[in-house]
């Protein structure tokens, strides 16, 4: 490929920001970074399936744990690594009450009787009553889980600031979103976030709740209360830049509500139902576009009730009453929802997403280099794409099945140019992709 071509597709590192709904992104309007720390917090992850972290985070008076996972057994695990840092632990935080993140509760305060547990009035309030019957289901579903729960011995106001084992400690209390209850601890002087399980990465949430229009409001409220936010330490998979985790949660979010939005349509083959056809059809574009993610619980058909829950949810909404936050991915106008997706996922710097769009044995040519299957694309669409902002001047072509786009790429976000990109698309799915220079 000439040099052009290679500036014209080569990826960039800045695109994304200028796509992204939360605050403070660009490097002119960024908070002030915080004081590097000295130490990086450190955690215990619990075995697939259903991982789930603990913290615990070094302070004057010694250690602050976060969150105290499923069982009894997994959280002297959890222990028995703490004790290796030969310091104390001065106070444990519960993030939120569901099952997996307080379970362990008992087995930690048994190793620091003298550890405080806090927990905001909401999120003890939530515990103790339990009005879903979470902890009996646990208990049903996993014989390790506690015959009893141990609730905190200290709360505190929603939202307010926290002092611990020396620390001070920004909180935020969020209701009717990931969970009924999560309170977020924010520490000022580093630019840590412990989220619970507000924002995860590269992991497939529980939304049998059914409150994904909630977690999405929550997730903007997030994003502007601790805008000067720089590491995201989740509940469940890797700690990662806080907007990137925001935002690849909400991505999520709404990619999901795409998907199952067609399904409980009143001319959908099932109508206000999901039929066992729409809900394949689901799961099949769920793995495809988020290969290989492992579950937030141990309930191997966590996609399918997460599929019935958002269903329910999406029945019982009020088109024109739902929040901006909410709306789904909007397809581009005009564009057939692969091609919109694509575009959607260059812009979002969503290589899972951009690979998700085409199917299996989809074709791309890129100005007659030919690249065949999803891997090899998510592999050209890595080295060469992502990182870059991708904008669609008009539709030059549309017809069933085809469209032929004039669009602008910028490597890094500055600049560009023109070329035409075809898609031929067979049902959910890009099955051919052809660039070409417009001039």
């Amino acid at each position: 490929m000439n040099q052009r071509v290679r500036r014209l597709l080569a990826a960039g590192s800045a695109a994304a920001c200028a796509f992204t709904s939360v605050a403070g992104c660009s490097h002119d309007d960024r908070p002030a970074a915080p004081q590097a720390r000295t130490a990086e917090p450190g955690r215990f992850a619990s075995p697939n399936p259903g991982s789930v972290n603990t913290y615990w985070i070094q302070a004057p008076e010694g250690l602050v744990v976060v969150d105290t996972l499923r069982t009894p057994a997994d959280a002297r695990e959890a222990v028995a690594e703490i004790r290796k840092t030969g310091q104390p632990v001065a106070a444990i935080l519960l993030t939120h009450s569901h099952p997996d993140h307080v379970g362990g509760a008992g087995a930690f305060h048994e190793a620091f009787p003298k550890a405080p547990v806090y927990a905001s009035r909401s999120t003890d309030r939530t515990m103790r009553e339990d009005k879903r019957g979470f902890y009996p289901l646990a208990r049903s579903a996993n014989a390790a889980f506690p015959a009893t729960i141990t609730y905190a011995d200290r709360t505190f106001e929603d939202g307010a600031p926290l002092q611990v084992g020396g620390l001070r400690f920004e909180t935020a209390t969020y209701v009717h979103g990931e969970s009924d209850t999560a309170d977020v601890y924010y520490r000022p002087d580093t630019g840590d976030l412990f989220s619970g399980d507000l924002a995860t990465g590269k992991v497939t949430p529980a939304l049998t709740e059914g409150t994904s229009c909630g977690w999405l409001q929550v997730l903007d409220q997030l994003g502007g209360r601790f805008p000067g936010a720089r590491t995201m330490y989740p509940g469940h998979g890797a700690a990662g830049p806080a907007r990137a985790l925001i935002d690849e949660q909400r991505r999520y979010l709404r990619a999901f509500r795409g998907l199952v939005r067609p399904a409980v349509a009143p001319e959908s083959p099932a109508g206000r139902e999901v039929g066992p056809g729409e809900r394949k059809s689901i799961v099949a574009a769920l793995d495809r576009a988020y290969p290989g993610f492992p579950p937030v619980a141990d309930l191997p058909t966590i996609v399918q009730e997460n599929v019935k829950a958002v269903a329910r949810e999406l029945s019982a909404e009020d088109p024109a009453k739902t929040p901006a936050a909410c709306a789904d991915t909007p397809p581009q106008d005009g564009l057939l929802a692969p091609v919109s997706a694509y575009v959607t996922a260059v812009n979002g710097r969503d290589l899972d997403a951009l690979a998700g769009a085409f199917a299996a044995d989809a074709e791309l040519v890129d100005v007659g280099r030919r690249f065949r299957g999803r891997a090899a694309i998510r592999d050209w669409a890595r080295a060469e794409v992502i990182g870059g902002a991708l904008t669609v001047v008009r539709v030059a072509e549309s017809r069933p099945g085809h469209q032929r786009l004039l669009v602008r790429f910028a490597p890094g976000g500055q600049g560009g140019f023109e070329a035409f990109y075809a898609f031929t698309v067979e049902g959910s799915s890009i099955t051919r992709a052809e660039l070409t220079y417009a001039n």
